[in-house]
């Protein structure tokens, strides 16, 4: 499965009508690909609207890509936003597509959207241990789907996770109270200068 992430900043106050626009534009006649989230920002950089849509295969991704960077108003919100920024991704292989929330049981409300720089060659090895520790880790915050970038500066990754509260989800504070197990860690490759 392929996916794209589309962020938007927007101007305070119009997160309302650009949800409202993203859903028409992305349920139109003439777009491909489905509309499987929309999120808002409250903590790292505000008044940003995340938009993902997955697809069956990389020429539809790219197509719809098309049609976007040659819209009018891309998402219905070209009066709106302040800076578009589009990026392409392919699943992990033997994570399930992105489903609905009634199907998954995923609900949130909360989703945390993780980014990671991989180091040069450590795809494959980073997509085997994901395969290795999800599993464990699925009770704690579940995985909604994650994903290796097609395009940008570098090699990345990008998972999106579902919590049931903004505390509630977080299992690291947890984890450091003494008589608590640790969270399983889900390891990755990280480029030369990222945090662990």
């Amino acid at each position: 499965m392929y996916y794209e992430l589309a962020t938007m900043t927007l101007p305070f106050g119009t997160a309302g009508s650009a949800a409202t626009n993203v859903q028409a534009y992305a349920t139109d006649t003439q777009a491909q690909g489905e509309l499987l989230g929309c999120w808002f920002t409250d903590i790292g950089v505000l008044n940003q609207m995340i938009v993902l849509r997955g697809f069956a295969d990389l020429a539809t991704l790219q197509a719809e890509r098309e049609r976007t960077q040659k819209s009018a108003s891309p998402f219905g919100c070209g009066e709106i936003f302040q800076t578009l920024e589009q990026h392409s991704y392919k699943g992990f292989p033997w994570m399930k597509p992105v489903l609905p929330s009634s199907e998954t049981g995923i609900t949130g409300p909360v989703y945390e959207i993780r980014t990671y720089g991989i180091k040069t060659g450590g795809v494959q090895a980073t997509i085997d241990l994901w395969e290795q520790y999800v599993p464990a880790r699925a009770a704690l915050s579940p995985c909604t789907v994650a994903m290796v970038a097609l395009d940008g500066p570098a090699a990345g990754q990008v998972d999106i996770q579902g919590h049931f509260s903004p505390n509630g989800g977080r299992v690291r504070p947890g984890s450091v109270i003494p008589g608590q197990e640790m969270e399983p860690r889900i390891p990755h490759l990280l480029s030369i200068g990222d945090p662990p």
